[in-house]
């Protein structure tokens, strides 16, 4: 290498090289000052490996080292050379050697199982992946503190709703893998490992990054190849916190890194384990009341009269005085006389001594009482146990569940932090010969009674594993809880084992400070087993061809007539109870706008619905709203803002009562292929009425695409449809919508689902308000109160409004009117067009356009106007000829009488009517029988013809004085 220095440079051609060579001299006469190395003053190591594969070996000063004559550079061994498990690479000599007691190696792996503190190379880095909601730096702020904190034997993940990642880096120089063991029950937390490489792109190894769910207690292991060159490990943790429930942390050890290049050196065995045999591939834990410390080649025992030592223990640990929680009581089993007694035993390992001041001792054993009776299905058979309990068996309550007279109850356990495990297998379930009929939903029930006493934060599981499966979470209790009961349906048949786990805490102590806390299950009662036992008798059909003849299976929807014990089908629109199918009481009436399957296990609604109104019958077609309807309602946001939506899937009426509607998880422990090939055992996979899912989206953790979780069934049975708000206790409040524009009525779906909560003690319900929208064509909107985003207010009763032109009434004929048209050449035409506004879909249909002929009416009404303007003609001129001539006659009269009124002196002359020729008559005449307009015009028209005379009498001055 110096060599190689000096050639470039003097291909280089550097100015002043008289100045180097003496700087060169001046060096190498400091060196001939320095004191020769010796092999403790330096360390050997490889360069890096050049395109050939090969590489050298170098001495390389230790630090804070100064000496000459350094061993000269050698070849070494290729890149991909590793030694065995147990041995290490000696460099002086680069061959592998077994490593010495008391230390360990895995030859071309690494190993981390001391987290005690966080090991060197590995980081967290935390952050809150929500982008929506508040500032990106309080976001940042509020998970300062969130990290994957070290427990001593394993490293424990973040608790809250923080994105964690804990990174390691490594370089290999060939193929490789990783493995490690964790503990990950909470489906609240998700646990994602992946590897990327040092251009933060992921490895293809890694395309199921999601680790699967273990069971309470249980470690779980993973594994993953990795590829030669750099790989950067990712343990990804991401809690959401939906609720006020605590989410429970992942758990990780015994990270395990193989594929490096050598191993220089062995490991020393970490405190409370050892190695007594050269070339060790790992070391042992001390037993108990033993401890080592670092690199032993032995365990050191304990004083174990004054001190006790757990196993793999690094210290000895003084005895306390023995307190109440030191002991634990069991009912012993029972004699053959049946009778049981309270004993009182010490807690294995006992770890405390009795003869310390105020320490107590182990209290006498109880009085001899009789033993409980046995459960439903069992006998006594003279003798101290039950059949048909498994001969040899028993359980003395350390571990798990003990028998305590009425009840059973949570044993003492190893430690304050363990899961005390009851399993109770069942390999299938099939209904009694009698209720072969009965083929509903519920093939089967589990039903127990229980309490919890805790002082601590404990809880209770109850688990449900499918055909040995995978064992996931059904119900949990946290704190104490009062006596209560609680069930849980059985829909297909399959291999179940249920699981009872009671734990007290759930972080390590050091010592026990919760013994008394405990969970008591009462009874546990399970219907329909496979190979079960009976606990009563059961009327059944008998065959038809004899009195005396055994039991026979009814066929579905068939029910046993009591009078005959003959096998009969429940009437039209009944179904079948799953409980009882004795007598024709069994038979179920279906709720309105409702009909039963053809083989009676249930309702359904086939989207037709009548009712009658003001005594006008009104129907309803919801045939084309029967595929599924979603909502997405939300968002809605966590304490820490997390945003999250509330998904629904709605399969209103229809398909002959299937369960259209289905919800999946797509965070689970099953990969979707398995989801695929066994759809029957999935358990996250949820077929109902009306489902409901979380929905984390995509931009919401950082995830590439949007999360599914928590899926569950709001409707598994239907009620009935119904334009009344109240249906089996089940009501809608008037209010919880907006009123409906249109006078016609809501027609309401009322479902029910049978899995009951903690919270809802008679299950679920829900309600779907179907409303006539024209405005909203085809599926129209779905939608929930405005007071309760999430569809609920109380977490039991659900509800829905779906708006659509398709949820109206059927037409009839008083929705359409007629419209007459004029008379056209002998015909007229009659259209037919709807009410507006028109609130009704398909129906009776709008009649076509409709012609008649008709009599034309133009001609006698040209007639009829002809004659109508000449009378009109006729009066206006006869009215003005007589008035004309009235005038005449005022004149005439009013001259005679002035003419009189001149000659008062005379004696009065002969009258005379007769009026010369020529003269006007000037005097006022009076008729003195009046005619009528009528018998005036008849006399012009015969004053010609014939001589007539009118009489008038003449009125004058002198006429007066007479």
């Amino acid at each position: 290498m110096k060599m190689r220095m000096r050639r470039a440079g003097a291909e280089r051609g550097y100015p002043g090289s008289a100045w180097v060579c003496c700087w060169l001299l001046g060096c190498q006469a400091a060196a001939l000052q320095l004191p020769p190395c010796e092999e403790t003053d330096y360390h050997f190591e490889y360069t890096e490996c050049d395109s050939s594969g090969s590489r050298w070996r170098v001495a390389v000063p230790n630090p804070s080292v100064e000496c000459s004559g350094l061993p000269d550079p050698v070849k070494g061994k290729e890149c991909t050379f590793s030694c065995a498990s147990g041995e290490y690479l000696e460099m002086k000599n680069q061959v592998c050697s077994k490593c010495a007691e008391g230390t360990y190696s895995l030859g071309s792996g690494i190993k981390f199982d001391e987290w005690d503190e966080l090991p060197a190379g590995f980081s967290n880095v935390a952050t809150f992946m929500d982008t929506a909601v508040g500032s990106a730096e309080n976001k940042a702020d509020s998970c300062n503190n969130s990290s994957w904190t070290p427990r001593g034997n394993y490293i424990e993940s973040n608790r809250d709703d923080c994105t964690v990642s804990l990174i390691y880096a490594v370089h290999l120089k060939k193929s490789g893998s990783v493995f490690f063991e964790y503990q990950y029950i909470d489906n609240n937390i998700f646990f994602e490992f992946f590897i990327q490489n040092d251009q933060c792109k992921e490895m293809e190894s890694t395309a199921d990054k999601w680790v699967k769910l273990t069971d309470n207690g249980e470690w779980g292991s993973h594994s993953v190849t990795l590829k030669s060159g750099s790989n950067i490990l990712y343990w990804r943790t991401t809690g959401i916190l939906m609720g006020s429930k605590v989410v429970k942390p992942v758990l990780v050890k015994n990270i395990t890194i193989e594929g490096v290049a050598y191993t220089s050196e062995c490991f020393a065995c970490k405190p409370g384990t050892f190695s007594d045999k050269p070339g060790s591939s790992g070391c042992q834990l001390c037993p108990r009341n033993t401890y080592s410390e670092k690199g032993a080649k032995e365990c050191t025992k304990c004083n174990e009269e004054m001190y006790y030592a757990e196993e793999g223990s690094s210290v000895c640990i003084e005895r306390p005085p023995c307190t109440n929680k030191d002991f634990f009581q069991i009912h012993t089993p029972c004699d053959k006389e049946g009778k049981t007694q309270i004993m009182y035993k010490w807690i294995e390992p006992k770890i405390c001594r009795e003869d310390l001041p105020d320490a107590l001792t182990l209290p006498p054993s109880g009085e001899r009482k009789d033993c409980p009776p046995c459960n439903p299905g069992f006998y006594n058979s003279a003798s101290s146990s039950c059949t048909p309990c498994p001969p040899g068996t028993f359980s003395d309550g350390t571990q798990g569940w003990e028998v305590a007279g009425d009840h059973i109850q949570s044993g003492a356990g190893g430690s304050d932090n363990d899961y005390l495990i009851l399993n109770l297998h069942i390999p299938g379930f099939k209904p009694p010969t009698s209720m072969t009929g009965a083929t509903g939903s519920e093939l089967g029930r589990i039903t127990f009674i229980f309490e919890t006493i805790c002082s601590a934060d404990c809880v209770l599981y109850f688990m449900a594993d499918v055909n040995r499966k995978n064992t996931n979470v059904v119900e949990s209790w946290e704190r104490s809880k009062e006596k209560q009961s609680y069930t849980h349906i059985i829909s297909k048949n399959a291999s179940f084992t249920f699981t009872w786990a009671f734990q007290r805490i759930n972080e390590g102590q050091d010592s026990r400070q919760f013994i008394n806390d405990m969970a008591k299950i009462y009874s546990i009662t399970v219907t329909n087993a496979v190979d079960g036992v009976a606990s009563s008798c059961r009327a059944c059909a008998l065959g038809s061809e004899q009195s005396g003849s055994s039991c026979v299976p009814c066929p579905a929807g068939h029910y046993i007539e009591k009078e005959t014990s003959q096998c009969k089908e429940c009437p039209a629109n009944t179904f079948l109870s799953i409980h009882q199918v004795y007598g024709r009481e069994a038979c179920i009436p279906c709720g309105p706008g409702s009909k039963s399957t053809k083989d009676h296990s249930a309702c359904f609604s086939d989207c037709l619905v009548s009712y009658v109104k003001d005594n006008q019958s009104l129907s309803y077609d919801f045939s084309n709203l029967s595929q599924v309807g979603s909502l997405m309602s939300g968002p809605s946001f966590t304490s820490r803002g997390t945003k999250f939506f509330h998904f629904f899937n709605i399969s209103l009426c229809g398909n002959e009562g299937k369960k259209m509607a289905i919800c999946t998880d797509n965070i689970t422990d099953v990969t979707l292929k398995d989801m695929v090939a066994e759809s029957e055992d999935f358990s996250n996979f949820v077929g109902a009425f009306v489902c409901q899912s979380t929905i984390i989206p995509s931009d919401s953790k950082g995830f590439r695409t949007a999360l599914a979780l928590q899926s569950n069934s709001l409707a598994d049975r239907f009620l009935g449809a119904t334009i009344e708000t109240m249906l089996e206790n089940i009501s809608i409040k008037t209010d919880m919508f907006p009123p409906s524009p249109s006078k016609i009525p809501d027609v309401h779906f009322f479902y029910k689902s049978s899995t009951v909560t903690t919270s809802c003690e008679n299950g679920r319900a829900t309600v779907v308000t179907m409303r006539c929208n024209p405005n909203k064509p085809d599926q129209g909107e779905l939608s929930v109160p405005s007071s309760c985003p999430a569809g609920t207010c109380d977490g039991c009763i659900f509800y829905f409004v779906w708006e659509s032109a398709e949820a109206c009434r059927l037409c009839t004929e008083q929705d359409y009117h007629e419209i007459e048209g004029a008379c056209k050449k002998g015909f007229q035409e009659t259209l037919y067009v709807w009410n507006e506004p028109k609130h009704c879909i398909k129906g009776v249909p709008l009649p076509g356009k409709r012609t008649n002929t008709c009599e034309t009416v133009d001609f006698w009404l040209k007639v009829g106007a002809g004659v109508g303007a000449f009378t009109a003609v006729l009066l206006i001129a006869l009215t003005c000829y007589f008035w004309k001539k009235n005038q005449k006659l005022e004149y005439k009269y009013s001259k005679l009488v002035m003419t009189a009124n001149s000659k008062e002196c005379e004696l009065p002359a002969a009258d005379s009517c007769a009026i010369m020729e020529g003269e006007d008559n000037e005097e006022e005449v009076v008729y003195s029988n009046k005619q009528s307009l009528l018998g005036k015009l008849k006399s012009l028209a015969t004053k010609e013809k014939e001589d007539h005379f009118e009489s008038v009498q003449l009125k004058s001055s002198r006429s007066q004085n007479i």
